[in-house]
């Protein structure tokens, strides 16, 4: 099954999240294909961002809340009515985690509760809802520096507390999947239950701190050099189309066929396109044609995960989803981005022109 711009085309759907950057790309996606998106988060951070360049909150109703305020969040989901529900409101941060652990799993656990509640709410008044998606990461595996990637059944774990919130995240899920989603105690309409697992995307209109291409980014075009904290570590890299695809097929599945398809699912590249730090570093500096913009830090840095891989076997086999573009073409398509967005040209429609070229390749 590919994506689907017929299934799509009028569908009611809440995006939490929609002012980050794959908020943004996944309201972009839906909203060329024909979907009405109610978008509920905070004001996007720190300028530049995606969602501002863009022009996103011209193309949704976008409502600025906080994942942490149930009531707020009850409320606009009454009102949206949404068919489709999408939680990717988070903090995203490794390194953010830990000077701000509190508020990291405050947003991350709670805020996944107080959706989850929403939508049990808004489920028992008007029976409208048909899955819900909530997207975690691939950090929330018990991190053992396998050679082989992880598997949807594996231990959940998390050494910093970002991981350890999005494990924390995923067991709500499956709690509130079991307690109150369950087609063997409640009668239907029920909505499906799942959570999304993916890699490290790339992509542009991405200006976070600490995030390897918005980093490398600032040193092609300033006059400090990167600072590689972890070369030599090994990433699933992919562009943000690629998971963003996986879970508009996923849901899909969850409307169609129903409650098969709820419970957890990886989106994350072929293993032949696995690479580490400096790799994607030098490549990039190759593509943006720019050499010698990076040292490596020998600084102490707070610790993360050396090999961390993931198995798709799953959603390959029973979504029929796959990798479309390999990680050097996602690498060039951002630093096209990029390269447009400094000749100021139309941000939202360079988005939707990926965004095409992408659907092409389906």
């Amino acid at each position: 099954m590919a994506v689907s711009s017929s299934f799509w085309n009028g569908k009611k759907v809440l995006i939490t999240g929609h002012t980050g950057f794959k908020g943004s790309w996944l309201t972009l996606w839906l909203h060329h294909m024909g979907a009405e998106v109610t978008g509920y988060a905070l004001e996007p951070k720190g300028e530049p961002n995606l969602f501002t360049e863009a022009g996103v909150g011209d193309i949704c109703l976008s409502v600025t809340g906080d994942v942490r305020n149930r009531g707020h969040l009850l409320e606009t989901m009454l009102t949206a009515e949404p068919d489709i529900v999408i939680h990717m409101a988070a903090q995203p941060l490794v390194q953010y985690s830990y000077e701000y652990p509190v508020e990291t799993f405050e947003v991350n656990v709670m805020g996944t509760v107080n959706v989850l509640e929403a939508v049990r709410q808004a489920s028992e008044l008007n029976g409208k809802l048909r899955a819900v998606l909530n997207v975690t990461t691939d950090k929330c595996y018990e991190n053992q520096e396998w050679v082989w990637g992880y598997r949807e059944h594996d231990r959940l774990g998390g050494y910093d507390p970002y991981s350890n919130s999005k494990a924390c995240s995923e067991m709500v899920t499956a709690a509130y999947r079991s307690s109150y989603f369950n087609p063997d105690t409640y009668p239907a309409p029920l909505p499906v239950v799942a959570t999304a697992r993916a890699g490290n995307v790339i992509g542009g209109g991405d200006w976070s701190d600490n995030r390897i291409v918005p980093d490398c980014v600032r040193a092609l075009t300033g006059d400090d050099p990167l600072m590689l904290r972890n070369p030599a570590a090994i990433r699933p890299w992919q562009h943000v189309l690629e998971p963003l695809s996986g879970y508009l097929q996923l849901v899909q599945s969850m409307v169609t066929h129903g409650n098969t398809y709820g419970g957890a699912w990886n989106f994350g590249p072929n293993e032949d396109n696995e690479r580490n730090v400096e790799w994607l570093v030098r490549e990039m500096g190759r593509l943006w044609g720019k050499d010698n913009f990076y040292q490596v830090d020998t600084e102490a840095a707070p610790h993360e995960a050396l090999n961390l891989k993931l198995d798709s076997a799953k959603a390959k086999r029973h979504l029929g989803w796959s990798p479309r573009w390999d990680t050097l073409t996602g690498l060039k398509y951002t630093v096209e981005w990029y390269q447009a967005y400094q000749r100021h040209e139309n941000m939202r429609q360079a988005c939707v022109d990926q965004i095409e070229a992408y659907m092409a390749a389906i």
